[in-house]
């Protein structure tokens, strides 16, 4: 039987190494300097108003004026600077590290602070911060007295030009609006339906964010609760109709009683009305300062 023929191997090519990076041995970083593009000329001669970071959520203390605690939430936050128009671009991760360096929960009265702060480290002229966040209430039926947790929309927009603070306190409230035109024309009922009313304020001293909310919910027909039983229901539902109000008369009840606010030297109060018989809002605002 003849013998099969015995394949030879071809021979194995020696691997080529690639070449290691400049620099690099070891495992350790490269000793040369990263290139920092944000630091470079810009020729475009365009300053920019507000550059930075948005949409970062962190944990976030506002004090209870009712209970005198800190009241825990969680907050959006926007951080911007401004930006020469020299420079290139701003280094985003110094936002960040500002705001780290404030602890794990941020308190509302180190905004300041985290301004000079952002100034600072930017290299910056002006340093503005915007915080949205949840802020919580108990309310008590107002028959049955049982208790229910209503979130209403806050917002603080703070801002350091030079060494100049500004401060804007924004909230958001909803309240029940009956039509005065339907009752008065209508031989049964009228409609009604939900109001968003939203109050911005500076001011001179601390304005509490309760007292806002009072304002707003005792200026429309009726206050919303998150809990009624059918008395609760019966009361606020005539409580109502006895209380007639357009969204006009929402927006001037508001702008009254922050007129007769000592420490409010400018607010905006809009109002919309979510029209339960049109396919279109009802709104009116009232701006002073």
């Amino acid at each position: 039987m003849p013998k099969r023929p015995v394949a030879t191997p071809a021979p194995k090519s020696r691997a080529r190494k690639s070449p290691a990076p400049v620099g690099a041995s070891a495992g350790k970083p490269s000793a040369e300097p990263l290139t920092d593009k944000q630091n470079e000329r810009d020729v475009r001669g365009l300053r920019i108003d507000k550059v930075g970071v948005r949409g970062l959520r962190i944990p976030l203390q506002v004090r209870d004026k009712v209970h005198h605690t800190l009241q825990n939430t969680v907050a959006t936050v926007g951080m911007f600077v401004d930006l020469p128009k020299e420079f290139k671009g701003t280094h985003m991760s110094r936002f960040v590290e500002v705001l780290n360096s404030h602890g794990s929960v941020v308190h509302v009265e180190n905004i300041p602070d985290m301004l000079r702060a952002m100034q600072a480290r930017l290299k910056a002229q002006s340093a503005h911060l915007e915080m949205d966040f949840p802020f919580f209430r108990v309310k008590r039926a107002p028959v049955t007295g049982k208790e229910g947790v209503l979130d209403y929309d806050i917002r603080f927009d703070a801002s350091m030009n030079g060494g100049e603070l500004d401060f804007v306190l924004t909230v958001r409230c909803n309240v029940t609006t009956l039509c005065p035109c339907s009752k008065a024309i209508s031989r049964f009922g009228a409609h009604n339906q939900r109001g968003e009313v939203t109050v911005q304020v500076r001011s001179d001293k601390i304005v509490w964010i309760e007292d806002l909310i009072e304002m707003i919910e005792i200026s429309g027909s009726s206050e919303m609760y998150s809990l009624l039983k059918r008395e609760d229901e019966k009361s606020v539902t005539e409580r109502a109709y006895e209380n007639p109000v357009f969204v006009e008369d929402l927006v001037r009840n508001v702008a009254l009683k922050l007129n007769a606010h000592p420490d409010v030297f400018w607010y905006k109060v809009e109002a919309e009305n979510q029209e339960s018989i049109h396919n279109h809002n009802a709104y009116a605002c009232i701006e002073k300062g």
